[in-house]
């Protein structure tokens, strides 16, 4: 099929969706995004299938990361079906590479360039001197323990057992919470385990583990022993530096824009991730990722309503009155929570609610640190300096997870049929 006809039904498409699309689902973009790819200096024509084929694929799983929001919407169901017909055509098969993250291609075998160059194995340098940067998210966990996802809702977690943090196309994080007293509700981070996928000339498959013991420190290098991404021409795109020894490890994934800290605090451990949002998005088993706890948060039934709990404990320290400084652990009241947290902590934000939150139900003081630790790789990691505090904490579940209010029915299916008599192959 010819470039203009390929975009002769990106804009069908696209004219559907424009009137048709509600608020909170996302397909514009997709069609933006697969038009930009398949038009301007770059025309795909049909000598060229693979690489409209990669084209489609990114379509496809953009209106999968969406179709969450977009259930019931006509518009998006519109552009599936288009998509589908499309690779039906070109022969296009659903697996395969796709145009993200915008990684150069590797040099062909009588090319003289090394494949471990900057812009091969750097994400940064992958991109275009004129075009955007990519957008950076964080991710953080801590403490009791505390949940600060990708799109910046921080929720309060029972979460005991093992539970996945991330899992992309590049990586995977799983932490596993025990309590923290026997018989206790409260939970930590005792172990961490990072699985970074083989890529390309790149690196190897390299696992980082921690787990905490009474005697254990923090390793600093994966499993192998070895401190980068393996025997491939780009090892150094992945690097694992100690900071602090036992206490601080820092984790370069170059070749993915990605950096990690990991931190031991008294007996737990503290993660938190700086990553790209297209490697976030990133993820080939759509029907899972609602168990992605940085893309998703906590499943409701794990959440913990933090604005009752300090309700109560307030009301209690008022009726109580003053208390003495607490001389062992599980011995902190509301009162000299606070002050404590406040030595590390002075504005009042989700992490010094946080920290005032872990005293009182644990008893140990470590967690004040490992809420001061929290905010500084924030600090840090977080690339947006103006959303550093936040002030309120999420108990719902991430956007995305319930659909939008879909515009009655009878009018979209009135607009579906002038949009496909104006655009009578659209679907041919």
């Amino acid at each position: 099929m010819p470039s203009s006809n390929v975009v002769t039904v990106l804009n069908g498409i696209c004219f559907c969706s424009s009137l048709l699309v509600t608020s909170q689902c996302k397909i514009m973009k997709c069609n933006s995004e697969f038009l930009a790819a398949t038009s301007g200096p770059h025309h795909l024509g049909t000598e060229e299938t693979p690489e409209l084929c990669t084209a489609l694929r990114a379509y496809a799983h953009c209106t999968h990361r969406t179709a969450r929001t977009c259930r019931g919407d006509l518009a998006y169901h519109s552009a599936v079906h288009g998509i589908d017909d499309l690779m039906a055509q070109h022969n296009c098969s659903k697996d395969g590479p796709t145009s993200q993250p915008r990684l150069r291609p590797l040099p062909r075998g009588d090319s003289q360039e090394r494949s471990d160059s900057p812009e091969i194995c750097h994400y940064e340098r992958s991109f275009h001197k004129h075009s955007p940067p990519p957008n950076y998210t964080h991710c953080g966990l801590f403490g009791d323990p505390h949940l600060r996802t990708f799109s910046d809702s921080f929720q309060t977690c029972k979460i005991q057992g093992a539970w996945p943090l991330i899992d992309n196309n590049y990586l995977n994080v799983q932490v596993t919470n025990t309590p923290v007293l026997p018989g206790s509700s409260a939970t930590a981070t005792s172990k961490l385990t990072i699985i970074f996928k083989s890529f390309q000339e790149c690196v190897d498959q390299k696992v980082y583990q921690a787990e905490m013991t009474e005697v254990s420190e923090l390793p600093a290098a994966f499993d192998d022993g070895s401190k980068n991404g393996g025997d491939k021409h780009g090892a150094n795109s992945l690097k694992i530096t100690e900071k602090v020894s036992g206490q601080h490890i820092e984790i370069q994934a170059k070749y993915i824009g990605t950096t990690i800290v990991v931190r031991q605090v008294g007996r737990y451990l503290t993660f938190a991730v700086r990553m790209p949002e297209e490697v976030v998005n990133a993820v080939e088993d759509r029907d899972n990722q609602g168990l992605y706890l940085c893309l998703r948060g906590c499943p409701l039934d794990q959440q913990i309503d933090f604005q009752a709990f300090r309700s109560t404990t307030e009301i209690r320290a008022r009726r109580k009155g003053p208390s003495p400084p607490p001389t062992s652990q599980a011995a902190f009241t509301y009162e000299t929570a606070t002050a404590k947290c406040r030595e590390k902590l002075p504005v009042e934000d989700v992490y010094f609610q946080s920290c005032v939150f872990d005293l009182v139900t644990t008893g140990d003081v470590n967690f004040t640190l490992a809420a001061y630790f929290a905010f500084e790789d924030v600090k840090m990691l977080h690339s947006n300096k103006d959303k550093l505090h936040l002030y309120e904490r999420t108990r719902a579940l991430e956007p995305g997870n319930t659909a939008g209010t879909a515009p009655p029915l009878p009018l979209l299916l009135l607009l579906v049929l002038v949009c496909l008599s104006q655009q009578p192959a659209l679907f041919l």
